[in-house]
C-alpha cells in the first residue's frame, strides 16, 4: 500500500527582487518537493506589511514573485500556490493563537530581537509575526514545513501553539514537523555575508546584461597574487560556483584554485557564465509569463480557491471548540 502525502507548506515574502540565495535556500527545494508531496506554496503579503512598503511596491512584487516562482519550475497541477490574503481563515485563525500566547514566548524570539538591536523600530506586526507564521501553517493541516535553521525556532513556536491549543480545546491541529534545510549551506552575497536585500548584496535571480556581470566582477575575495595558489574553501566565488557546477566542474575548479596561476577574475568569469546557462530557460519561460499576467492571475485565483476549501475544513470545528459558532 503506498503511503499517503504529506502536507507540505512554504512561504515566501514579496519584499523585493528574487536573487539566487532565495532560489537556492527556498524555491529549488519547494520545486523539487512536488514530487511526492502535497504542497501548499504561498505568497506571503500580510508578512511584507511589517515593514510598512508602498501599495504599488507591494502589488508590483507579489506579481513578481508569483511569475518568477512559476518560472522557476513550480507547478500549479501538482502544488496549491497562492496569495495569503486571499484566504480569511488565515488571520481568524492568528487571533485565536494571539489568545493562548503568552507575550513572553514572543520576546524571547531570536528573530524580533536581532531586528530590533540592528535599529529596527518594533511594530506589533513584527512582534507577533511568529504567531501569523503559526495560523499560516496550521489553518492547512500541514505536516512538515521546510526551514533554514534561522526560521527553526519561528516552527518551535508553531508546534507549541499547537499543543496549547489541542490541551485546551482538543485534538484539533496538526502538529507539524520542520525539514530543516541542512543541505543548503549559507549563500554568501557579494560582500562575503550572508545574501540578503537588507545587506544590499544580492545578485538577482534574473538579472541580464552588463549590469549583472558587474556584480558578479564586485564578488569580494582576498589579495592573494595569480601565481600563488588559493583556498578555494574560503572564497566566496567557489562558494557560489558550488551551486550550480556539476561534481566534475566543480573539481576541476577546485584543482585550477590549489595549482595557483588564475586571477580570481577568471573564477569570477566562470561563475557568471554557470549563473547565464543555469537559468536560461527559465529566463525564457518568465518572459512568456510577463507577457500573460490573465495566466497568473487564474493560477493564484485557483490556488486560492483550494487553500481556502482546506482552511475551512480545519477552521469549522474549531470555531465550535472555541464557541464562536
Amino acid at each position: 500500500m503506498t503511503a499517503p502525502q504529506k502536507r507540505v507548506l512554504s512561504g515566501i515574502q514579496p519584499s523585493g527582487t528574487l536573487h539566487i540565495g532565495n532560489y537556492f535556500g527556498m524555491m529549488r527545494p519547494s520545486v523539487e518537493l512536488q514530487a511526492e508531496n502535497e504542497c501548499y506554496y504561498f505568497i506571503a503579503n500580510y508578512h511584507a506589511l511589517t515593514s510598512s512598503p508602498k501599495a504599488e511596491d507591494l502589488r508590483q512584487r507579489t506579481q513578481q514573485v508569483a511569475v518568477d516562482f512559476l518560472a522557476c519550475g513550480l507547478d500549479p497541477e501538482k502544488t496549491t500556490f497562492f496569495r495569503q490574503t486571499d484566504i480569511p481563515q488565515v488571520l481568524e485563525l492568528t487571533w485565536i493563537l494571539c489568545c493562548l500566547t503568552p507575550v513572553g514566548l514572543l520576546e524571547r524570539c531570536h528573530s524580533y530581537k536581532d531586528k530590533v538591536a540592528n535599529g529596527i523600530i518594533p511594530n506589533h506586526g513584527l512582534f507577533t509575526y511568529p504567531v501569523l507564521m503559526a495560523a499560516d501553517i496550521l489553518v492547512y493541516g500541514s505536516h512538515l514545513v521546510p526551514v533554514g535553521k534561522d526560521q527553526k525556532q519561528h516552527l518551535e513556536v508553531t508546534r507549541d501553539l499547537a499543543i496549547r491549543f489541542n490541551n485546551q480545546y482538543g485534538e484539533l491541529l496538526v502538529v507539524p514537523d520542520p525539514m530543516i534545510q541542512e543541505e543548503v549551506a549559507v549563500i554568501p552575497g557579494l560582500d562575503g555575508r550572508k545574501m540578503s536585500k537588507s545587506y544590499d548584496n544580492t545578485i538577482e535571480l534574473f538579472g541580464e546584461g552588463k549590469a549583472i556581470r558587474k556584480k558578479f566582477m564586485k564578488i569580494v575575495t582576498d589579495s592573494t597574487p595569480v601565481e600563488d595558489p588559493k583556498n578555494p574553501d574560503t572564497c566566496n566565488v567557489f562558494a557560489l560556483y558550488k551551486l550550480f557546477a556539476t561534481p566534475e566542474e566543480l573539481a576541476e575548479m577546485r584543482q585550477t584554485y590549489l595549482a595557483g596561476g588564475m586571477g580570481y577574475g577568471h573564477a569570477k568569469q566562470a561563475l557568471y557564465e554557470k549563473y547565464e546557462s543555469y537559468f536560461a530557460e527559465m529566463r525564457e519561460r518568465r518572459k512568456e509569463l510577463l507577457a500573460k499576467p490573465e495566466l497568473v492571475e487564474e493560477i493564484l485565483q485557483e490556488g486560492a480557491r483550494r487553500a481556502r476549501a482546506t482552511a475551512e475544513a480545519v477552521m469549522a470545528p474549531i470555531r465550535e471548540a472555541v464557541g464562536i459558532a
